[in-house]
């Protein structure tokens, strides 16, 4: 059971850490050019991926587009899940 309170851990750091690039990728759109720079083109590789899955759906209003917002409500609902199933496997 520690290995998984381990992996469970390990895996919510990598969650977090990937919701802050996501939310540093978003706003990197604030900034001219900033998609073009290396960082920018790196974050890209690394966040486009993920994005392209909420893209799909209808999630731009008024020029806005929401995509971010709900990947990152995504991956939180499914550590969320996740920690519920820990929790019952260990009780």
């Amino acid at each position: 059971m520690n290995l998984l309170i381990t992996l469970f851990n390990v895996l919510n750091r990598l969650v977090y850490l990937y919701t802050i690039l996501l939310v540093v990728y978003a706003l990197m759109s604030w900034f001219p050019g900033a998609y073009q720079s290396r960082f920018g083109q790196l974050l890209g590789r690394i966040c486009e991926p993920f994005l392209n899955l909420f893209r799909r759906l209808p999630l731009q209003f008024a020029g806005i587009d929401f995509s971010i917002m709900v990947a990152i409500l995504a991956l939180n609902i499914v550590m969320e899940v996740l920690q519920k199933i820990l929790i019952n496997l260990i009780f």
